[in-house]
């Protein structure tokens, strides 16, 4: 979904400390996601961001409501476009991106994605082979945040890579670990087939 086009408005999304002091303190789990997750896992910033996210499983989704209280939440529903998502509706499958802004008139500060889980494994909603545990889907930065792997990340950002998802790939690279590559290889050919990453991620 595009950022910053009509009809959807503006954005100017909130700082990562920002957003880590909202989901903060939380007992249900939650991830820094994105190009923030690269730059975590890199441990310096090195690209601007239009938009800040923050993964959830689906099964904790109304967290999000909790947290934003008294915000916007608009869910694409069918992608591509968004309504608002009412308080206390669970959202079905296929539904996996949550925008949010503190009113009307204000731009968009925080996206929220949804994923799947069965019992304690993490599922792709992409392809429902691709699976780990939930214990492993995320990673922790020497300030405490928490956020998505590298690899995990990188499977997402696979699908139809643009520019900015080549520099993510680019940067984070090298700090990848040896079982982070192998599970990145794998889960890459088992949904996209043949990609130009796998080479690179080989070398």
């Amino acid at each position: 979904m595009a950022r910053s086009s009509a009809p959807f408005g503006r954005w100017d999304p909130a700082p990562l400390s920002e957003l880590v002091a909202m989901f903060s303190g939380l007992e249900t789990r939650w991830w820094v996601a994105g190009g923030f997750a690269i730059e975590l896992a890199v441990g310096h910033a090195f690209r601007n961001h239009g938009d800040i996210d923050v993964l959830l499983l689906r099964r904790d989704q109304l967290v999000a409501q909790q947290v934003l209280a008294g915000w916007q939440w608009w869910a694409a529903d069918p992608p591509g476009s968004l309504r608002p998502w009412a308080p206390g509706e669970v959202l079905p499958f296929g539904v996996h991106d949550i925008w949010c802004r503190p009113g009307a008139d204000e731009p968009w500060r925080v996206q929220v994605m949804l994923d799947e889980s069965h019992g304690q494994e993490w599922v792709s909603r992409r392809d429902v082979q691709v699976r780990r545990p939930i214990s492993t889907l995320g990673m922790t930065s020497g300030e405490g945040v928490p956020f998505l792997a590298p690899d995990v990340q990188l499977y997402y950002k696979a699908k139809a890579s643009r520019p900015k998802d080549e520099e993510d790939f680019d940067s984070v690279l090298p700090v990848l670990t040896d079982q982070q590559r192998l599970w990145l290889v794998d889960a890459i050919r088992q949904t996209y087939g043949p990609h130009p990453w796998i080479k690179r991620l080989q070398a």
